[in-house]
């Protein structure tokens, strides 16, 4: 039996999804939220093998103690689903610093916070996996998202360098990058103004937002189906690095690896050209 530690547990979210299929295995979960009453009465159903815990992510002690929590409650964490996160819309120009901070915050430092408040418990056992959630964001920028892009790219990164730090203690990383999927996460987007500082953007960051609140409840991910590929790529012989979720995802995915392998053998003689 596993302990699953996931972060952003939104009910009609991945990680309500992520949480389920545990369940469903005979493991253990660990769900946090900001908002943890509104998970009560699922969590009752389930008794003994789920703990709910308020969690804000950005607030580092709040991250610690979750985390040793958990650890008191179930022994030990083998499975850490770094799930919550978000985007704000606007400008690379015209986005407010205040923004712009909030989206590091939430998609890449707090993720490292709760990295680093796991991985002392797994390395002394000697296994454990780390399971980010990126996006297809983290691999194609986004107009009017380039923030929440910026922030996915850094924990591409960040993961990429992980996952070689952490391998000798038999610790695995995996990067998960949905396309769209039918969570709630564009449902905020009806009722949150447009706060953009340069006007010549404000049709732009106008349009895109009108776009994502007409797509709510219409995207064509299943996030349940997503978390089982999630779960088969974990269980493959040589498991993946990383998984595109969806399949307008993955077509653009690997369009962009193609075009980019293009480009990088068009220019092959200017690149070698800059050595000594």
């Amino acid at each position: 039996m596993k302990t699953w530690f996931i972060t952003g547990g939104t009910p009609g979210g991945f990680g309500m999804a992520y949480a389920e299929a545990a369940l469903e295995r005979g493991d253990q979960v660990v769900l946090t939220a900001r908002r943890p009453d509104e998970l009560r009465e699922w969590a009752s159903v389930h008794g003994e093998r789920v703990l709910v815990l308020p969690l804000d992510v950005t607030d580092a002690e709040q991250v610690r103690g979750a985390v040793q929590a958990a650890e008191e409650r179930f022994g030990g964490i083998d499975v850490l689903v770094n799930n919550a996160g978000r985007g704000w819309y606007g400008s690379v120009e015209g986005t407010v610093d205040e923004t712009i901070r909030r989206t590091f915050d939430l998609n890449l430092f707090a993720v490292v916070e709760v990295v680093r408040a796991v991985l002392p418990g797994m390395r002394s056992r000697g296994s454990g996996w780390i399971v980010n959630m990126s996006s297809l964001a983290g691999l194609v920028g986004v107009q009017g998202f380039g923030y929440y892009s910026a922030a996915k790219f850094a924990l591409e990164g960040l993961s990429e360098t992980l996952r070689q730090e952490v391998e000798p203690f038999g610790v695995k990383v995996l990067v998960v990058e949905p396309g769209s999927f039918r969570t709630k996460a564009y449902a905020g987007f009806q009722d949150e103004p447009v706060d953009e500082r340069v006007d010549a953007y404000l049709g732009l960051v106008e349009g895109i937002r009108a776009a994502f609140v007409d797509q709510d409840g219409k995207q064509p991910g299943d996030p349940e189906r997503g978390v089982r590929a999630v779960i088969s790529a974990m269980e493959a012989s040589e498991p993946p690095h990383r998984i595109v979720l969806g399949g307008a995802a993955y077509d653009a995915a690997v369009a962009l690896h193609e075009n980019a392998l293009v480009e990088l053998r068009r220019h092959e003689k200017l690149s070698r050209g800059a050595d000594f």
